[in-house]
C-alpha cells in the first residue's frame, strides 16, 4: 500500500495475525503510515515480513491461545517502542467445520480458543498499558457470520458474535480512560484461509479473485484485505476520535442490507403509490 500520510508517525501498534490476510494488509498500511509496528502470529512468514518492511518492525512468534504470548507481543511494544497506541486483535481461523451433531468438541474448544479468548487477552493486556497512558485503541475482527445465520461455520459463527458484545462491553469500561474500542466486519476477502474455503488451496489466491469477484456484491471485484486495511486504519486513526462502541461493516452492505430493492424494478419501474386496502395511484412529482 502507498503512503498517502503520516497520520500514525510515532504511533505504536501490535497487529494479531499480522503476517498474512487481513493482518499483514494492516501491519503494511499502518508502517507505511508511520507507525511502529509488531507483528504477532504463530506464521514465520512474519518474520520475513519484518524484514522486508524494515525499520520500526518487529516480529514476536505468538500463539494468541497462550496468554504469556500475547502479553509478550505488548510488552514487545513497549520495550521496543515505548508505548501502545493501537491493538488489532485479528488473529482467527474457521476453525471447525460441519454439522452441528458431528462436532468434535476438542476442535470447538481450539475454534473458540483463538477467535475469543484470543481477541480476550489481546483487550486484557492491551488495556493494562493503554488505562495508565489515559489513550489508545482497540479494534478487533468479527465476522458477517457473527451477525447473519447460515452465512459461517456453528463455532466460528458464535466466536465472532462474541467478539462484537465483548468489545461493547468493554468499550464501556474503558470510554473514561480515554481508550477506545470497535469491532470491524470484513465481507469475504481473498486471503489465504479464503483460498482453502473457495479455491484450490491456500496459495491459490487467484482462484479466491476470481470466485469471490464472481459474487461480488459491489464493484465487480473481490474483496481485498487492502479495502479492510482502510476501513480499519479509519477506525484507529484522531479522524475516528469521537467512535467507540462502534461495529464497522467492510462487507458492501452484506450485514446491513437484506438484497437488492424489489421495489425499484419491474412493475415498480416506474413509480407507483400503495395506498389503503392495496388501492395504487400514479406518483405524483412534488415541488
Amino acid at each position: 500500500m502507498i503512503r498517502i500520510s503520516n497520520r500514525f508517525e510515532g504511533r505504536v501498534a501490535v497487529v494479531t495475525g499480522g503476517a498474512s490476510g487481513i493482518g499483514e494488509a494492516v501491519a503494511r498500511a499502518l508502517h507505511a503510515e508511520g507507525a511502529s509496528v509488531v507483528i504477532a502470529d504463530v506464521q514465520e512468514a512474519g518474520r520475513a515480513l519484518a524484514d522486508r518492511l524494515g525499520e520500526r518492525i518487529r516480529f514476536l512468534r505468538t500463539d494468541v491461545t497462550v496468554e504469556s504470548d500475547v502479553a509478550a507481543a505488548v510488552d514487545l511494544a513497549v520495550a521496543s517502542f515505548g508505548r501502545l497506541d493501537v491493538m488489532f486483535n485479528n488473529a482467527g481461523v474457521m476453525g471447525t467445520l460441519g454439522p452441528i451433531d458431528r462436532t468434535p468438541m476438542a476442535e470447538a474448544d481450539l475454534t473458540l480458543a483463538v477467535n475469543l479468548r484470543g481477541v480476550l487477552c489481546g483487550f486484557k493486556h492491551a488495556a493494562r498499558v493503554m488505562k495508565p497512558q489515559g489513550s489508545g485503541v482497540i479494534i478487533s475482527t468479527s465476522s458477517p457470520a457473527g451477525v447473519l445465520g447460515g452465512v459461517g461455520p456453528h463455532v466460528y459463527s458464535a466466536a465472532k458474535a462474541a467478539v462484537i458484545g465483548l468489545s461493547n462491553s468493554v468499550a464501556a469500561e474503558l470510554r473514561p480512560f480515554g481508550v477506545r474500542v470497535n469491532t470491524v466486519i470484513p465481507g469475504a476477502v481473498v486471503s489465504p484461509m479464503t483460498a482453502a474455503v473457495v479455491a484450490t488451496g491456500a496459495d491459490d489466491l487467484a482462484g479466491a479473485t476470481a470466485a469471490l469477484g464472481d459474487s461480488a456484491l459491489m464493484n465487480n471485484r473481490a474483496l481485498t484485505p487492502e479495502d479492510v486495511a482502510a476501513g480499519v486504519l479509519f477506525l484507529a486513526s484522531d479522524e475516528a476520535a469521537y467512535m467507540t462502541g462502534v461495529t464497522f461493516p467492510v462487507d458492501a452492505g452484506m450485514t446491513g442490507i437484506s438484497g437488492r430493492s424489489p421495489y425499484t424494478s419491474g412493475r415498480y419501474e416506474q413509480p407507483v403509490t400503495l395506498l389503503e386496502a392495496g388501492r395504487t395511484a400514479a406518483a405524483t412529482a412534488r415541488s
